[in-house]
Formats: C-alpha cells, structure tokens, sequence
C-alpha cells in the first residue's frame, strides 16, 4: 500500500491544485476571519491581478523519478498559460527528447516539441491539466475565498514554536460532481495570518483522511506573497517532492496572442 501511495503521490499533488481551483464557499465566522485576515496581507486576487502577468522558473523536483524544469508565463486577466520544458522526466512528454513547449490560451491547449506540434490527444489532454495545475500552484492563496469552497473551524495545533488555527476545506458533491471529494486542514500562522502548511486525503487510493502534507515557504516579491518552496510529505515524514519557484518577475507587458505555438 505504501509502495503504490508513493509511486502516485506526485501525480495526486497535482490533482489537488487542480481540484481546488473548482469555485464555491461556504464558511464559518472564524474560518471567514481566518480568511480575512490572509487577504489583508496579501491583498487577495485583486491585488494579483493588478502586476497584469509573471514570470518564473519552475523545478518541480519528483526526486527519483525525475524533475520538470520550465520556464513559465501567466497572464492573471484570463488566466493565459504558457511553458518551455527544458527539462520533462514527469508530466510533459515523459521520455521525450528536446524542449517541450505548452500553452492554453483562452482554453484552448497546444503542446510542440521542438517547434513541432504534437497532436496526440493525451499529450493536448495533459496540457489542458498542467497548465490549469501550475497557474493554480501560482495563485492558490489568494483564490481561497472563490465561491463553493466549504470551510469549518477546526481549533488550533501546536506545530514547532507555533500555535496555528486550524480549518478543514471541503468541496460539495454537486460542484465537484464527485461521490468522495478530498478533504484539505489548511494552517493559519496567527502571527503572519499565512497558510505555513496543509494536510489533504488521498480517497482516490483509500486514504480518506487528510494525513499528508505541504510545507510552504514564503517570499514577498514585489508586494506580492509567494510560495516559492513547497514541500511534500508522507504520513511517515517521507518526502513527496519539492516544487520551487525562482526568478519571479511581475509586469512583463504580455500579451496572450505571445502565447500562441501556432
């Protein structure tokens, strides 16, 4: 059991951010004031959205399976998404030779290789997911308060020096459309009002409590809050992978037609 949750780990991390990005909420006093309290620092979705696009090297680092290493643009105001893989062990045409480019544009995916474009319809499905996942891995603390997400105050932990406030993020069958949706304890620093880490479930594998869990590290950048270093573990404090942002630039006067391969 061990050996199959490891093996699908990685892949299920990226599952998650692309399942959180589903819109709802629905929420408790202090899970609002939680909630509340991390916008004011980080001045929520608005304030992203106002640096127009970013860009930033990406190593998402799958330990021995491998890393994806890219270059990697959004644009906030539509959410344009665009990628070159000079490295791809993982998600982006595993076992291929060259540099892989992605990009979805006004939803529409297109993946090339070389400057060729590929048309294998797995390869353009899993462009639609990865470009979803890594705008959302970007952008997920300040799209906390969309609409549908359902959150319950959970009292607080002791983790380190650090008392958190705990709150469980759910998500209702009839948004996901799913019979078992996962579960997520998101970690409030009461001293900096940022999530230092969350647990998550995995039902999918049988496992239908939140038991693993992401390590954040922060930078502000340009007044803007971002995690620039995630880390993932097993229940056994096993690492899952390590995802890093670097190099993060706001404001480069993109346009999404720059995204276009073809």
């Amino acid at each position: 059991m061990k050996s199959q949750i490891k093996n699908t780990a990685a892949s299920i991390l990226l599952m998650f951010a692309f399942t959180l990005s589903i819109q709802a909420q629905n929420t408790d006093a202090k899970s609002l004031e939680l909630l509340n309290a991390l916008e004011s620092v980080n001045g929520g979705y608005a304030k992203l959205a106002s640096k127009k696009d970013v860009q930033f090297n990406y190593v998402y680092d799958g330990l021995e399976k491998g890393k994806d290493i890219s270059l990697e643009r959004l644009i906030f105001n539509g959410e344009h998404s665009w990628a070159s893989y000079s490295q791809h062990d993982l998600y982006v045409l595993p076992g291929k030779k060259g540099t892989a480019t992605q990009s979805l544009v006004d939803g529409k995916p297109s993946i090339a290789l070389d400057g060729v474009t590929v048309t294998d319809p797995k390869a353009i499905g899993g462009t639609v997911f990865i470009r979803n996942v890594n705008f959302y891995w970007f952008s997920m603390m300040y799209k906390l308060k969309d609409d549908g997400t359902n959150y319950k105050y959970l009292g607080t932990e002791k983790v380190g020096e650090v008392t958190y406030d705990k709150v469980s993020l759910i998500y209702s069958s009839d948004i996901t459309k799913k019979e078992q949706n996962d579960e997520y304890i998101l970690y409030f620093n009461p001293n900096t009002h940022l999530v230092d880490q969350f647990l998550f479930s995995l039902p999918a594998m049988g496992i239908a409590k939140p038991i693993l869990k992401m390590v954040l590290t922060y930078e502000n950048i340009d007044g803007i809050m971002v995690s620039t270093v995630r880390k993932g573990y097993m229940p056994t404090g096993e690492s899952m992978g390590v995802f890093t942002f670097s190099e993060v630039k706001f404001n480069n006067a993109f346009k999404k037609e720059d995204f276009l391969l073809n």
